[in-house]
C-alpha cells in the first residue's frame, strides 16, 4: 500500500462513498464537479494505494445481537496466528496486535448466545499459550457503525453532503432477515458496490426483487455501507485504543464528547473495570500525547486512562490475508 496521504479530491470521494456507498460514478462526479471517468479512475487507484473497499454491513443491533470487545493476552509466538484465526470468522472485525505483540484485541458480534459461549468459554480458553481472556460487552455506542470516521473529514461542503446524504433512519425494534435476505447481505458484505446484474446472478433473484429487498433492508436500518481504507492514507500514522474509567454520572457526557472529537472513530460504554472505550488515530505519538493531555485531560469525570497502541491491524471490516 502507498502510505502517502490522499489529496483533496481523494478525500472528497471517500467521504462521498461514506455517505452513499452505492452512488453511481456519474452521480458522484456530478456532486464533486468532475467527470464520471475521473471518479472511476480515482476509485480504482484508491483500491490499490489506500486499500479502498465499500462493504455492505449489518447493524447487528437491529437483529438483537450484542457486541463485544475481547482482549486476549498470549505469548508473542502465537499472537499473529491467533489473530489470523479470529479474522477468518465472519462475526469478527477490527482485530489488532498490540502491547509488543503479546495481546490481541478483537471486536465481535456473535450470531447467538451459543456462538458466544462456544468461542469465549471453550475455544479461546483451550487455545495453547493464551494467558488470559477478558470480554467486554458494548452497552451503548456513542460513535461507530453507520457513523463512519470519514463523516468527520469535512472534505465536502454542506451542499455536497446534503446532495449525497440518505434520508435519516430512526429504526424501532428488531428485524429478522429471511434466508433470501441473508444471501443478498452475504454478497454485499464481499462487495458493497456489486451491480444489480451481479446481485441477480449471485442470489438467483430477479433484479426488481433484489432492488426491493435492498431498499427494505436499508430503510429498516439493517443494512448500511461502510468504507474500508488504510489509516495511513488519511494521515493516521498512530492508532490507539483508550480504556477510560469514568465516573458513572459523567459517562454519557464524556461519551458524547468523545463522539465529537475528530480523532475518534469509535466510542462506546462497556462492561468491566474501564467503562468507556475509544479508538483514536493521530499523525504521530506527539499528537497522541497532545490529544490525551489536552482533550481527554479536559473532560470532567475521567478518572483514569489506559492507552494501548496498535502495532498492526490484522482485520478491519473484511479479512485480506494477502495484504
Amino acid at each position: 500500500m502507498d502510505s502517502r496521504p490522499l489529496d483533496p479530491l481523494d478525500l472528497k470521494l471517500l467521504q462521498a462513498l461514506q455517505l452513499d456507498g452505492r452512488a453511481p460514478f456519474s452521480r458522484l462526479g456530478e456532486v464533486l464537479g468532475v467527470s464520471d471517468q475521473t471518479v472511476a479512475r480515482r476509485f480504482r487507484r484508491l483500491r490499490t494505494t489506500a486499500g479502498l473497499r465499500v462493504l455492505g454491513m449489518i447493524d447487528e443491533g437491529r437483529l438483537g445481537r450484542v457486541g463485544w470487545i475481547v482482549r486476549l493476552r498470549c505469548t508473542p509466538d502465537v499472537a499473529e496466528q491467533l489473530a489470523n484465526a479470529l479474522a477468518r470468522r465472519p462475526d469478527t472485525s477490527y482485530i489488532n496486535l498490540v502491547s509488543g505483540g503479546t495481546e490481541v484485541l478483537c471486536a465481535m458480534r456473535p450470531r447467538s448466545r451459543q456462538d458466544r459461549d462456544e468461542l469465549l468459554f471453550d475455544r479461546l480458553q483451550r487455545t495453547p499459550r493464551v494467558i488470559s481472556v477478558s470480554a467486554h460487552c458494548l452497552l451503548h455506542v456513542f460513535y461507530g457503525g453507520p457513523l463512519g470516521w470519514l463523516n468527520k473529514v469535512q472534505a465536502l461542503d454542506p451542499e455536497q453532503v446534503n446532495a449525497l446524504r440518505l434520508p435519516q433512519i430512526d429504526p424501532v425494534g428488531t428485524v429478522t432477515p429471511d434466508k433470501d435476505d441473508e444471501v443478498l447481505l452475504a454478497v454485499l458484505r464481499r462487495d458493497g458496490r456489486a451491480t444489480f446484474s451481479e446481485l441477480q446472478s449471485a442470489t438467483g433473484q430477479s433484479e426488481s426483487v433484489v432492488r426491493r429487498r435492498m431498499d427494505r433492508l436499508r430503510s429498516s436500518g439493517t443494512l448500511y455501507f461502510d468504507v474500508q481504507h488504510t489509516a495511513e492514507s488519511v494521515g493516521h500514522g498512530v492508532g490507539a485504543l483508550l480504556w477510560l474509567t469514568v465516573s458513572p454520572s459523567a459517562l454519557s457526557e464524556v461519551g458524547r464528547a468523545l463522539a465529537e472529537h475528530p480523532e475518534v472513530s469509535f466510542a462506546a460504554a462497556i462492561t468491566g473495570q474501564a467503562n468507556l472505550i475509544a479508538s483514536v488515530g493521530t499523525p504521530s505519538t506527539g499528537d497522541l500525547y497532545t490529544y490525551l493531555s489536552e482533550r481527554i485531560g479536559a473532560l470532567d469525570g475521567v478518572q483514569a486512562v489506559e492507552t494501548v497502541l496498535t502495532l498492526r491491524q490484522i482485520k478491519q471490516l473484511a479479512y485480506e490475508p494477502t495484504r
